[in-house]
């Protein structure tokens, strides 16, 4: 058999046996199902605790827009964060553990190794995202009486490309930065330049920096303009990062 179909199939085993297949999954399914409640109850709550503080102040009931847009705002912010945290040594556990030496004795590339974690790993994310879609689907449809698929989906596959995208960048980090935890922080940073980097509109309108606000604006039923460039550089990023992976990882002593 192929050695690089050995390494995609050992990938994937290691996944469903380890602790990821826990972690990820677990934060996934809390986001899909409590994103349509707190969306539910949150206004109730608030005119409770506020009382008469609130004056003349009138607080929307809550709709499915409002379940859709805290499920993107979940994944734009906490599960991303926790990707990047899990995603850290990606490639340098490999090194560290000597699993990457026993590998590549096989008829197996350095590029193949670095190209089958980034593939194998998007492939997972992308189930995740699109089991807890199902899930918040249900969850909104089951509160709100409603819960139509196009803003859901639409916000989610965009949402969906910027999670692509980080898995690559991990998958670069891990190979420039020899520690998990460091390749982590430089994970975080990034995570923090684009996001204040979205603040700034011709970055936001050509970079993945501008995919989180414009997944939450689909979600909520927004005009979104200008949809097809931060999309394409970024699936152009993710690309450019995995081959970049592969020629440092070529040249990497092991």
């Amino acid at each position: 058999m192929n050695a690089t179909v050995v390494f995609a199939r050992k990938e994937a085993l290691e996944i469903v046996r380890t602790w990821r297949i826990v972690v990820l999954p677990a934060i996934i399914l809390f986001f899909a199902v409590s994103a349509p409640l707190l969306a539910r109850f949150t206004p109730e709550i608030v005119r409770a605790v506020g009382g008469d503080q609130l004056g003349a102040i009138t607080l929307p009931d809550a709709t499915y827009v409002d379940a859709y847009a805290q499920w993107t705002q979940s994944l734009g912010q906490t599960f991303l964060f926790a990707l990047i945290i899990i995603y850290g040594g990606i490639v340098s556990f490999e090194t560290s553990s000597g699993t990457a030496i026993l590998v590549l004795t096989k008829p197996m590339s350095r590029g193949a190794l670095v190209a089958v974690k980034a593939v194998t790993h998007s492939v997972f994310l992308a189930a995740l995202v699109i089991i807890g879609s199902l899930v918040t689907w249900g969850v909104t449809a089951a509160v709100f009486g409603q819960a139509p698929l196009e803003p859901l989906w639409s916000g989610t596959l965009v949402w969906l490309v910027l999670g692509v995208f980080y898995v690559t960048l991990m998958t670069f980090l891990s190979v420039v930065v020899p520690s998990a935890a460091g390749a982590a922080g430089a994970g975080i940073g990034s995570f923090v330049l684009l996001t204040i980097g979205a603040l700034w509109r011709p970055l936001a309108d050509y970079s993945p920096a501008g995919l989180a606000g414009r997944a939450a604006a689909l979600a909520a039923e927004q005009p979104v303009p200008g949809l097809l460039g931060p999309v394409l550089v970024s699936l152009a990023a993710a690309v450019a990062l995995v081959v970049a992976a592969a020629v440092l990882f070529r040249r990497k002593e092991l």
